[in-house]
């Protein structure tokens, strides 16, 4: 047993868990709980799981403490910016994976590695609940008890069930998840089944109204189910909430709160250590310097916010989440922001230098470039998104003008400033009151956006794709009638431009690909940005099809007024003869 009090600024929870074999001869029941300290509180929150190993397997026992210490500390070593679900999903599957191929290895059996798991994870003012098996997990609230699991048990008959969703019984996994919002004085009760097949709930409801003392109300639990007869281990843990986060509280605009903006720089100047060179970007939201670090002997790039923002608290948590999810993504094709040990005297941060120039600028020297070099500079701009997308981050704002040539020729994702973190999200979504919701550029942000829905990988696919589109044609998909605020009438009529239209040289099955890419239901795009990377590269047989049924006309207009001509000249020929 173990009494735990965390008192924090933003959580303050009590746990406690009694557990007793009853009359049977081992305990497979396991139980646990982690409240790490400093940021993982914020970024990763609070766990605590409960699992009890099915009596009929083999080796319940083991699969119940793998089940629970493997969440427990895995979940922990996930990436900050992956959201509760995305951690969560990932951790079970591969666990489930384990248990099921050691029950077939060293027991031969689909029975071998079983066990239920129910888990809480509190971050912020959310439970985030993951469920398999008949394990429980029950919330008392304002007096009434709920429970928020079903059971994954099949009666067959009063006498005969079965468990037909657990950990370890199939290589495919179905976990039950959902989110809840927390209120101050929340209790959660988890229990095996040893507990709630012999406690009912009018009961379990009295002893947690009653509780002075949660480790004496957990063991009344587990003493009254023994006292009802129970034939099975008996384990239960409780979780009460005493106080919950502020409703717009985030660890990182709280630790740069007191930081002031800072002052324009000039050549020569210098700030915590970096001797500035030369301004190489200004725009009424940011201010970008090349800068000489004098400690580490490194010419690097210094990115400041605008001081006609310093009281704007939501531009002011985007600048700071830039250099957060900057920091977090490691990869050959996208800017490195680098992280110091000392202390900054004012808001802004710092990222590797790149002496190329920009895709823009190089675009404007190639118009309608070569298809194999656009193809080749599209997969190195789609590894770079790939790195956003398995952080579980968005880029929302992907243009020629945010990807910039390295020395060595590698294009880069330079920019952050609309990114999108799943897992801050869940801290605390950034306030958007008397804000532009979209944060991207009109001709390459994905038409959901300005319908007011959610992006997704298919938003950022859309970028890319618009990217491609222009870089082989010099024009854009859509032309250059899209409205400076579009609605859903507007969007509605937009109509896909071929690349025949104004480049004949690109290939009808990549034009194809280019089309399904921008389409403005994202339902219609591809799933994955492999796929879109595969037709732009192997003929999909779908675009290659559809040659015939596009007019003359459209598809080379300059050949059907040859054919035309010939057919009215040889007509003419024909009627001059039979005249004559």
């Amino acid at each position: 047993m173990r009494d735990i009090n965390l008192s924090n600024q933003a959580l303050n929870v009590i746990i406690h868990h009694a557990s007793n074999k009853g009359i049977k001869p081992d305990n497979e029941d396991f139980v646990g709980a982690i409240i790490p300290d400093g940021t993982a509180l914020i970024h990763k929150g609070i766990t605590a799981a409960i699992a009890d190993g099915m009596s009929g397997s083999d080796a319940g026992q083991q699969a119940s403490q793998c089940c629970v210490v493997s969440f427990l500390t895995d979940y922990y070593s996930t990436p900050d910016s992956w959201s509760v679900k995305q951690a969560g999903q990932k951790i079970l599957s591969a666990t489930n994976s384990w248990l099921y191929s050691q029950g077939h290895i060293r027991y031969g059996s689909s029975k071998g590695m079983v066990s239920t798991l129910s888990i809480i994870v509190l971050k912020s003012a959310t439970a985030h609940i993951f469920h398999i098996g008949d394990s429980r997990i029950y919330r008392l609230r304002k007096g009434n008890v709920e429970q928020i699991t079903r059971d994954h048990r099949v009666w067959i008959s009063e006498e005969k069930n079965y468990l037909n969703r657990a950990m370890g019984i199939e290589p495919r996994l179905e976990v039950d998840y959902h989110a809840l919002p927390l209120a101050r004085g929340d209790v959660f009760l988890m229990t095996t089944d040893g507990v709630h097949d012999f406690v009912d709930e009018k009961s379990l409801k009295n002893l947690l109204l009653d509780n002075t003392d949660l480790a004496e109300t957990a063991e009344k639990i587990v003493q009254l189910a023994i006292s009802l007869h129970s034939d099975d281990n008996l384990t239960c843990q409780i979780i009460q909430v005493d106080a919950l986060p502020e409703a717009k509280e985030d660890e990182i605009l709280r630790r740069h709160a007191n930081l002031p903006f800072p002052p324009p720089l000039e050549p020569g100047m210098m700030l915590d250590g970096y001797r500035i060179a030369a301004e190489l970007h200004a725009s009424k939201r940011t201010q970008v310097y090349k800068a000489y670090d004098t400690k580490t002997a490194q010419t690097v790039i210094i990115k400041a916010p605008s001081i006609l923002f310093d009281d704007d608290t939501y531009y002011i948590e985007h600048f700071l989440h830039e250099e957060w999810a900057g920091k977090r993504i490691n990869h050959d094709n996208v800017l490195k922001v680098l992280s110091t040990d000392r202390e900054k005297s004012c808001i802004y941060y710092v990222t590797e230098f790149l002496a190329g120039q920009t895709l823009r600028e190089w675009m404007d020297q190639h118009p309608k470039a070569d298809i194999d070099v656009s193809r080749k500079m599209v997969q190195q701009i789609a590894k770079g998104l790939r790195a956003f997308h398995r952080m579980e981050m968005l880029h929302q704002d992907l243009k020629p003008e945010n990807i910039m040539f390295d020395a060595q020729g590698v294009l880069k994702i330079i920019d952050f400033g609309s990114v999108k973190i799943a897992g801050i999200t869940e801290i605390t979504p950034l306030s958007d009151s008397n804000q532009e919701n979209v944060l991207g550029t009109l001709n390459y942000s994905a038409p959901e956006y300005h319908l007011g829905q959610r992006g997704s990988v298919k938003s950022d696919q859309f970028s890319l794709a618009v990217i491609l589109y222009e870089l082989l044609n010099g024009a854009l998909p859509f032309g250059q009638d899209i409205p400076e605020k579009p609605d859903a009438a507007n969007l509605a009529k937009l109509q896909y431009v071929p690349s025949f239209h104004c480049n004949v040289m690109v290939p009808l099955w990549i034009d194809g690909a280019l089309k399904k890419a921008t389409a403005v239901n994202p339902a219609l795009r591809y799933d994955e940005l492999s796929e879109f990377l595969h037709d732009l590269s192997v003929p999909n047989p779908q675009f290659l099809n559809t040659q015939a049924t596009i007019p003359l006309i459209e598809r080379n207009p300059l050949l059907f007024w040859k054919c035309l001509s010939a057919l009215l000249f040889i007509s003419n020929v024909i009627l001059a003869y039979c005249l004559a």
